[in-house]
Formats: structure tokens, sequence, C-alpha cells
């Protein structure tokens, strides 16, 4: 895949920051004291991978002005070596403006994780795109790769026109797009024409199509995997089929990628993927991985992938570089993945787990 040559940044993403509240010892919340609480949000966990191994990300956001919280994630940014952008709102007192709270606990063993979003005055749903400077940022700055998330997409009017915008500045100006679609149906409830509407055009113009099955029926209305055999072979078919039937109503992309999860126990998942590029489909067939926190691992097996194509690698390590990344991520607290180097990542493709000394 042909990137611009004459771009500041690697990678850049809209996103909403927020935090994530987690109880200790994979305990639940109804049952705790005892926290932790980290900065966080689903394209930034994309991004992280490219920023851990050096290369140049930006996050685009918006901020509450004068917020704890938002010191807490710029300097947790700045941490992830990542540029940020954002315009500061006024917080307008105790019922105003906040930067979300994503509440989870991790689970354990037969006890599923369980995740309650508190997105009550969400500063992120502010965002407009006026906010910003899009000729300087494409034209004068640079960016290879724009990676949006339907998080993002769907948040808000504000912040669907804003995706919408953002695709069509990239297209001009020899970006490619990165788009996972990411569908939530709580942001969708009443919604469905308008943002149906929008995510079919960022889809027409995308270069790299993520999804599960569920998001390419219920975002773009592309029939699922047929029903086919109990065997793993058949149901890899069926997904390459969806696929095709993704790529005949969005010939433009050239890339596509999806996770294969089954999920044994909290703690253990068997764990996949397909991708397609270069004309060709590669699988990754499921195999057994131990979870320590599953939230994330989809978001670090797109940050893989994209790092893979940034380097100008072959769709057969996008597929493994991203399957490693995300299983990577699962082991982490962070909802992330901060690889040491890339040598770490490609010993968790080739189940390399002894000490290095």
């Amino acid at each position: 895949m042909e990137l611009r040559n004459d771009s500041r940044y690697a990678l850049l993403t809209p996103t909403s920051m927020g935090t994530r509240l987690t109880p200790l010892h994979g305990q639940p919340v109804h049952c705790s004291e005892q926290f932790s609480l980290v900065a966080t949000s689903a394209e930034t966990n994309v991004g992280s991978v490219s920023s851990f191994l050096g290369l140049p990300v930006k996050v685009l956001t918006t901020f509450v002005k004068g917020s704890p919280i938002a010191r807490l994630i710029k300097d947790n940014l700045a941490g992830r070596h990542m540029d940020y952008e954002g315009k500061e709102v006024e917080p307008g007192g105790p019922w105003g403006y906040r930067h979300q709270i994503n509440i989870a606990d991790s689970g354990y063993g037969s006890r599923g994780p369980r995740v309650c979003n508190d997105r009550a005055g969400e500063v992120g749903r502010t965002r407009n795109v006026k906010d910003f400077d899009l000729e300087r940022i494409f034209g004068r700055e640079g960016v290879k790769i724009i990676h949006i998330s339907g998080l993002i997409a769907a948040l808000s009017p504000d912040t669907g026109t804003f995706c919408l915008e953002l695709a069509r500045a990239a297209k001009r100006h020899g970006t490619r797009i990165s788009f996972d679609l990411n569908h939530r149906a709580s942001f969708w409830d009443g919604r469905e024409e308008e943002l149906h509407e929008i995510f079919t055009e960022i889809a027409s113009i995308t270069d790299i199509l993520v999804g599960n099955e569920e998001d390419f029926q219920l975002c773009l209305g592309i029939r699922g995997p047929d029903a086919g055999g109990k065997d793993l072979a058949s149901k890899i078919e069926g997904f390459k089929g969806m696929i095709g039937r993704v790529r005949e109503s969005y010939p433009g992309a050239s890339a596509f990628a999806t996770t294969l999860r089954e999920v044994i126990s909290t703690n253990t998942h068997m764990w996949g993927g397909i991708v397609y590029g270069a004309g060709e489909f590669h699988v990754a067939e499921p195999r057994e991985i131990h979870v320590l926190d599953r939230i994330g691992g989809g978001d670090g097996f797109v940050g893989g992938m994209l790092y893979a194509i940034l380097k100008g690698w072959e769709p057969e390590k996008w597929l493994q570089f991203g399957w490693a990344t995300g299983a990577l991520a699962t082991s982490l607290l962070t909802d992330y993945a901060q690889p040491a180097d890339e040598e770490q990542v490609w010993s968790i493709w080739e189940g390399n787990a002894r000490v290095k000394r």
C-alpha cells in the first residue's frame, strides 16, 4: 500500500479521551473499595503500538479547561510519545462538561467482565470540525494514515460531521484512511438513518476497513457470515465470504480485516484473525492466549496491523503482527499495548515466552 512520504505524522486519530476505573485483583465493581484509574480511549489504544515503536502519532481531541483529569490525560499521552491537539472547553460548573469514565472490572475465570460507561456531560461530544485547521494538519504537516473509529463517528451529530470532514480532507491530501466500524447499539438508537449515511460515505472513501460480523451488518447493511458447519474451516470460509461481499460494496478499499475470538473463560481465549490485502486472504487460525484483561485486544490488533502497513511490510505480516499486538494488549492492565520493541511482538507470534536476559 503506497503511503505519502512527505508526512510529519505516521498516524493521526480523532478521539474522546477519558479514564478507566478498575477494581484491583480482578474483583467486581460492587465488591470493591480500591480502584486503579488510567487514561484511555479506543482510538489511542490503536495509536499506542506505533507510538511505542517510535513512529510519530498525533491525537485530535477535546479537553475540559482546568480539569485535573485533563492534566492526567495530557501527561499520559505525552508518556505514550503522542502529540495532541484539542480545544479547551469551559467546565460549566459541577453539572457541566467532564471526561467520560469507563467503569469496568476485568472479570476472572468463569465470571465475565462487566462494563459501565458514564458518559454524562462528555466533553468529547462537543468536538467540532471548526476547532481544527484541517488544511494545516493534512496539507502542511501531512499524515500517512488517519484512523477513524465508529465510536467517535457515532458519539454525537457534531462528531459524526467531524469524522466525515476529516475523511474528506484526508482523501484530498492523499492520506490513507483506516475505518474501524465499532458499532455500539446505544449510540445508534434512534439515529440509524443518520449514522448509516455517515458511515457509508466514510467507508466509500476508506482504504483499510475493519469490523466484525455485527459491525458490517449493523453499520453498513452487509450480510454476515453464511451459516456453515461447526468446524473451524467452515467458519473461516463464512467470514471470507462476508469480506467478499464488503469488497464488492466498497471497491475503493484495498485492505479488510476482522478478528476471530472464542471465549473459553475470562482468562483463556482462542484468538485469530483474517486480513485481505494485495488481492489475497491471510488467516491466523484461532489459538489459545491467556488473558489478564480483554479490553483493548481488538484495538491492539488494529494498531499492530497499521504499524505493519506503515512499515511497508507484506499483508501476511500485517495479520501476524496485529495478532501478536492484540494478544500483548490482553496481557496488560492499561487497555493499550506497550511493546518494548518489534522483537517482543514477534516472540508472541512465535509462541516464545522464554525469559530474555
